[in-house]
């Protein structure tokens, strides 16, 4: 199949291409790449039409849950919802766990939503390597709300809001101590706060720290200029506070929209995103460089043995990769 067939095939819906298409962009082989890079042309004319939501919480939080409910409701609303799920990748064996689209059975069997778990791999911040191009081929499909779910492994979780107009951190119920903890970076960068879990034996502790976690943000100061920061609290398991999160993010669009906000966040981070493929370009070429490869062993045995500073033997490979 030519790239431009399997272009026509996404752009009419088709789920099968449209997940052909990202195990294409996904794949590191050099082929691969290049017939990556062709499809992607031909889609980007097409790709833009979306709201782009990344989504965050440490793990026990209910994303999963909170992401099946919330789409479901959007789905309602006339929506077509792209899930694109990163899953923890082990250092260990390489392998990754995908469990997201077992965990969201009801949204998978839905028409009008795609999801697709990819391994974290490497990358840092919670998001896979080409989540990037993964989204722009779901608006390609015409799905016109993409969600980006992070790993949720820590305080790294922040590249999710450098590709996303709008970041939305879940939080479990809890304050006093845990609010201690919370590390400043990913809570600035937070378009919306949602507290789960606001049902049950936990409803007033939600309530309690959703008030508090309040207060932190009014000190802090909001991360988007001219929105105020809504925190609030909601139930993935009963849906209690699912519409009212959507009609938030219904709201930050129609402030940002007109304003140029979301356009000039999207133009900044096409910037980072064509400096980071640059260095990432860069690393892959040292790495495959004949003049680096005879040099490596040795000095990394040096490194590892203490003979000599990793600076030292980095600015050797270096030297040695411009020399050729």
């Amino acid at each position: 199949m030519s790239m431009q067939e399997l272009a026509d095939l996404i752009r009419t819906g088709g789920r099968r291409a449209l997940a052909r298409g990202i195990t294409l962009v996904e794949s590191t082989r050099a082929d691969h790449r290049a017939q990556a890079g062709e499809l992607l042309d031909l889609l980007l004319p097409h790709a833009g039409d979306s709201m782009r939501i990344g989504i965050t919480g440490v793990p026990g939080v209910g994303k999963s849950t909170f992401i099946e409910a919330f789409g479901a409701h959007v789905i309602d609303q006339g929506h077509r919802v792209a899930v694109l799920a990163v899953d923890p990748t082990s250092r260990l064996s390489g392998g990754s766990i995908l469990g997201d689209k077992t965990r969201m059975e009801e949204l998978a069997r839905n028409d009008s939503a795609f999801i697709r778990p990819s391994p974290a791999g490497e990358t840092l911040g919670g998001v896979a390597r080409r989540t990037r191009e993964a989204m722009l081929l779901c608006e390609a499909a015409r799905f016109d709300v993409i969600i980006v779910e992070t790993v949720g492994v820590g305080q790294s979780e922040t590249a999710v809001a450098d590709m996303t107009d709008m970041f939305l951190l879940l939080l479990l119920p809890g304050g006093g101590d845990e609010l201690q903890g919370l590390k400043r970076g990913i809570v600035e960068m937070a378009d919306m706060v949602l507290v789960n879990k606001d049902d049950g034996d936990l409803a007033d502790a939600a309530q309690r720290a959703a008030a508090e976690y309040s207060g932190a943000l009014h000190l802090l100061g909001a991360g988007t200029p001219d929105w105020p920061v809504p925190v609030a609290t909601c139930s993935a398991l009963t849906g209690k506070g699912i519409a009212e999160a959507w009609q938030w993010v219904e709201t930050f669009n129609a402030t940002m929209e007109p304003s140029g906000a979301i356009a000039a966040r999207r133009a900044a981070q096409a910037r980072q995103w064509m400096w980071s493929e640059i260095r990432e370009g860069l690393m892959s070429t040292l790495k495959a460089s004949r003049g680096v490869a005879e040099h490596l062993p040795e000095l990394e045995a040096e490194v590892a043995a203490g003979r000599i500073t990793p600076a030292a033997a980095a600015r050797k490979l270096l030297e040695a990769f411009l020399k050729q």
